[in-house]
């Protein structure tokens, strides 16, 4: 469990048990009570953190996010060519994001920006969102967390000159939203638009293997 849970679920679960506390004689006391508890539930099963485990195949960039593949273009970024990945997260997924692939964070930029529905392709641009910057033994790659409509609120959890781990926990945003991987053309991407995948154990793409062929 993220501990920003308790900060959030706190309130409406003391809330509602003071309104059936002192409300259960009532049908709108009862029903307010409930919501309340059901609201703080909610925000608990929201902030759940899993355990994940990274493939083994030491070239695999794996997904930052649980959620669906909405969209594989090519794009430039930073005036370099590549591929973007954007993997839409709806509020019933998990939120906390996790490192594609190992290295050294180069930076984290955060960029102010508007509150477009996460599902819109001009979200990769114009939302609010942070941008880290990882340089690899493979080369640099890039990702972005994304806030959207309802999520209002991008968190890193990590600085630049911070190590990181496949898979290892960044940071999180709060309630749906959307999250972009940006990397050389040389990856090979292996996600299918449309397929759902779960943070740091999913593989997105490979990059190449010595000699320059993928891996099996």
């Amino acid at each position: 469990m993220v501990k920003e849970a308790y900060k959030f679920s706190l309130p409406p679960l003391l809330a509602g048990a003071a309104v059936l506390f002192f409300f259960r004689e009532t049908t709108l006391g009862m029903w307010a009570g409930a919501i309340l508890i059901f609201l703080g539930a909610f925000v608990l099963y929201f902030f759940r953190d899993p355990e994940r485990t990274p493939p083994a195949d030491a070239d695999a960039v794996v997904s930052p996010a649980d959620g669906r593949v909405t969209e594989i273009v090519e794009e430039e970024f930073e005036g370099r060519p590549g591929k973007r990945v954007s993997i839409f997260l709806s509020v019933w997924d998990v939120h906390v994001n996790r490192a594609p692939v190992a290295g050294r964070v180069r930076k984290v930029e955060y960029r102010p920006g508007r509150f477009y529905a996460a599902m819109r392709s001009r979200a990769s641009q114009e939302n609010e969102q942070n941008v880290f910057t990882v340089e690899t033994d493979r080369g640099e790659m890039s990702f972005k967390q994304i806030a959207g409509w309802i999520a209002r609120r991008v968190v890193s959890w990590k600085a630049a000159g911070d190590a990181v781990a496949t898979g290892e926990r960044v940071g999180l945003i709060r309630f749906g939203s959307r999250m972009d991987v940006w990397l050389p053309p040389e990856a090979e991407i292996v996600a299918e638009k449309g397929q759902f995948v779960s943070a740091g154990s999913s593989t997105l793409a490979r990059w190449p293997h010595a000699g320059g062929k993928p891996a099996e």
